[in-house]
């Protein structure tokens, strides 16, 4: 797991805001989701992720998703969460590579210092509320406790790199 990730890293928000990470990060923290739009395994943790995300909305950090995929495709898979919760479009990888993440779908915390504070790959619900745990700490802040009903069960998850 990377532990500092390269300020460059660029991140485009739906509607073509394009950035790089230190800048999404000068004034709060992020947290984001990592999903890949074409396979099952990231449909499957949609509604749990965006109660994780839900959670943090109103704490002193970014919440948001990052869907591996064009803006169109990223519109499509998220429909409605696209416009309820800040989404980038990362059709390159380019945040998953940065982050060195072989599995998707993941969580990911990172800092304004650009430590990566917690990343967990896959669904693992005590890897997920364990950097939950940690944030609402860092925030001062209530943390989801997981696995609620209708959560799906544990699962590895995708590779997070595209084949060649």
């Amino acid at each position: 797991m990377v532990t500092q990730i390269d300020a460059d890293v660029k991140l485009t928000a739906l509607g073509g805001e394009t950035r790089t990470i230190a800048e999404w990060t000068t004034t709060f923290q992020l947290l984001t989701v990592v999903l890949d739009p074409y396979t099952a395994e990231s449909a499957w943790i949609l509604k749990t992720a965006r109660r994780f995300l839900d959670v943090f909305q109103g704490a002193d950090c970014r919440v948001a998703w990052t869907v591996t995929a064009d803006e169109q495709d990223a519109r499509r898979f998220l429909g409605p969460l696209a416009e309820e919760t800040l989404t980038f479009a990362d059709p390159d990888r380019e945040l998953a590579a940065a982050l060195s993440i072989e599995r998707l779908p993941a969580l990911v915390h990172i800092r304004q210092d650009l430590v990566v504070v917690g990343q967990a790959e896959g669904w693992s619900p005590p890897e997920w509320e364990q950097i939950g745990q940690l944030l609402g700490k860092m925030m001062s802040w209530s943390y989801p406790q997981l696995p609620a009903a209708g959560d799906p069960g544990p699962f590895a998850g995708s590779p997070a790199r595209a084949s060649s």
